[in-house]
């Protein structure tokens, strides 16, 4: 397993190894016990499959504040993603600012992106399916979001904003307000 951190370095990119022959590949995509040596210790509760049937599709920003948090390590098995997570935490020297990593079925690699930040994902492919696991149990009433395109976060999303295929709930998703604390740095 391969850990590094991010310019943010709470948002890990995690890449497991990936074993093929002519019968195909095998690889252990999570680990605790080869994790945890290397400073990962999360404990998750779900995990959640998406499928994307067009490119252009973006889900989030999202994220639930206490007491459900939920920290995410998000995969891709079919298609491609750019995958963003945004530092919410109120006293954090990083508050506001991204980063990014794309995760492809053919790059392997995994986002963890820990509770106190908004997560979102544009897919690059069509028929893109993600894996998330979770740390917190879904509850609707903690779940929070914010507008993909806010002009305070001005994200590069990798779509044009009449071509970005949205849900309603994230269409209609309030902007940024930096004074709102759903989270507070340790």
């Amino acid at each position: 397993m391969k850990l590094d951190s991010l310019a943010i370095p709470e948002v890990k990119l995690i890449t497991p190894p990936k074993y093929g022959d002519s019968r195909g590949f095998f690889s252990e995509s999570w680990s605790a016990a080869k994790l945890r040596p290397l400073g990962f210790d999360e404990h998750f509760v779900q995990d959640n499959h998406s499928l994307s049937a067009q490119k252009g599709t973006i889900r989030g920003l999202h994220c639930q504040i206490a007491p459900h948090i939920q920290g995410k390590l998000v995969r891709v098995i079919r298609g491609a993603i750019w995958d963003v997570a945004v530092d919410i935490r109120q006293g954090s020297p990083t508050f506001g600012q991204w980063v990014a990593a794309e995760l492809s079925a053919e790059n392997w690699a995994q986002l963890w992106i820990p509770g106190g930040f908004l997560h979102g994902f544009c897919t690059l492919l069509p028929d893109t399916e993600v894996i998330y696991k979770v740390t917190g149990d879904y509850a609707r009433e903690c779940e929070r979001a914010v507008r993909w395109d806010d002009p305070t976060l001005a994200l590069p999303w990798p779509v044009a904003p009449g071509e970005a295929v949205l849900s309603e709930k994230d269409a209609a998703a309030p902007l940024f307000d930096p004074g709102e604390a759903w989270f507070t740095y340790p």
